[in-house]
């Protein structure tokens, strides 16, 4: 065998996306509140942030959803490498990252903002929007949209 041969032969690397069920409709997303209304019952049961990932396409239809990381009580890593990577191989149009604090507060922290500012420049970049943030308290929510 050839090094041309090896190379390809070992070293191929395959990409793709494996769903977890078929979606039952399209839920279409046309403000927060409707993604407070997805999330709020899920996260009232938890004691450690979960940071979730919603991919819309172009008509704002809920295309799927992806668990990005399980916190600590005051925290979770959202990075733009596992956000647009799903994005990109579910096809969505945009995106929306949603997470929750356990304290029930649903004020932005600095990081917060800071990881906001960040998705968007990287959505800006691959072409893919981040639409929103939206941050999820006991009996509230938070959107970075709609507070600019």
């Amino acid at each position: 065998m050839n090094m041309t041969e090896a190379i390809f032969d070992e070293n191929t690397v395959r990409v793709q996306l494996i769903r977890d069920g078929k979606p039952k409709s399209k839920f279409k997303i046309k403000y927060p509140k409707h993604i407070y209304a997805l999330f709020k019952d899920r996260f009232s049961k938890l004691d450690r942030e979960e940071a979730w990932v919603v991919l819309l396409n172009n008509r704002n239809q809920v295309m799927g959803t992806h668990l990005l990381s399980i916190g600590i009580l005051d925290a979770s890593i959202i990075h733009p490498r596992e956000v647009f990577k799903v994005a990109i191989l579910g096809n969505a149009a945009t995106v929306i990252i949603v997470h929750h604090h356990p304290s029930g507060d649903a004020e932005p922290s600095d990081e917060d903002k800071a990881i906001t500012r960040r998705m968007r420049d990287a959505g800006e970049l691959l072409g893919i929007p981040l639409a929103d943030h939206i941050i999820i308290g006991i009996d509230s929510f938070y959107s970075f949209t709609e507070n600019l």
